[in-house]
């Protein structure tokens, strides 16, 4: 794509993959492969990229995933620190059990960053893939925390009410997701074949939906507790032509790899950081569809 870049107001979500592997082989994991060879990653050109980030959109958010951010405390929290406050971070995690570091370690660094981390996405899901920390242990976790759970081809629908009420107790949201590899512009929005949502609608109390080009939220309670149905496209850049008459690559996400090298894509696509410099920005389009969602 060679068009000029056009990104919301703040910056493109900065996603950085963590240089170091989860012990985890989740069916529906897209990035298990880029581990196999760690020999190219670099923690120091992470570094600099994060810098190079921060320069170009100093109030864009960063989300750190894998991999496993948690697998490596030390490295997680150079990479933390190397984030001014402007931003917004979130850490997507298993919350891993493992020999390198134990529950007790993995809480501390939520209580010394609980003013850093603005939301800790834990992977729950509906069937269990690895071994999991105790729910009494996430619910110590000092930063605001969010539950993820992947509906992955032929989940188990009448457990879902039961999983939800295992994090009741603990008031943590839940957000539902669905396989991204297997959304395209035509099913994003639709609603009546989507067999996630209507078993959702079946069982708790539908809300509302919010969006944008690139992905939704449909809104549920149960028993006061908030829940996210959330589909997302499986690329980050929209090509539309603006209201200027200029063809645009609208950026949603960009990627700092393994490696320190910047994505533009999800796809592959190495992202011209000196045309960034001059990107464009525009309101962010996302936006409340129907209902009421402000709960």
């Amino acid at each position: 794509m060679s068009n000029p870049y056009k990104t919301r107001e703040g910056g493109a979500t900065v996603t950085v993959f963590v240089p170091y592997d989860c012990g985890n082989h989740c069916p529906f994991c897209i990035n298990k492969q880029e581990y196999a060879d760690c020999s190219s990653f670099s923690l120091e050109k992470i570094l600099e990229s994060i810098h190079v980030m921060d320069e170009i959109t100093p109030y864009c958010d960063f989300v750190f995933t894998g991999g496993e951010p948690l697998a490596n405390l030390e490295s997680l929290q150079r990479m933390l620190d190397a984030i001014p406050s402007t931003h917004k971070i979130y850490v997507n995690t298993t919350f891993p059990v493992q020999k390198q570091h134990n529950a007790e370690e993995m809480l501390e660094f939520t209580r010394r960053n609980k003013d850093k981390i603005t939301c800790m996405n834990i992977s729950r899901h509906l069937v269990k893939y690895v071994e999991e920390s105790p729910d009494e242990i996430i619910a110590q976790i000092a930063c605001p925390k969010r539950i993820n759970c992947v509906l992955y081809r032929n989940y188990p629908a009448k457990d879902l009410e039961k999983y939800v009420q295992r994090f009741l107790p603990y008031n943590i949201p839940i957000q539902f997701r669905y396989d991204y590899t297997e959304t395209t512009p035509e099913n994003l929005y639709e609603q009546e074949n989507d067999k996630i949502l209507q078993d959702l609608k079946k069982q708790f109390n539908y809300k509302g939906l919010d969006g944008c080009r690139m992905r939704n939220g449909f809104h549920f309670e149960y028993k006061g507790l908030h829940m996210t149905y959330h589909k997302t496209l499986p690329y980050s850049t929209i090509v539309e032509k603006g209201e200027d008459g200029v063809t645009y690559d609208i950026l949603y996400d960009i990627l700092i790899k393994q490696t320190g090298e910047i994505h533009s894509d999800w796809t592959g696509v190495v992202m011209d950081v000196d045309k960034y410099r001059h990107v464009v920005f525009e309101p962010y389009d996302l936006h409340v569809i129907e209902g009421n969602i402000d709960f």
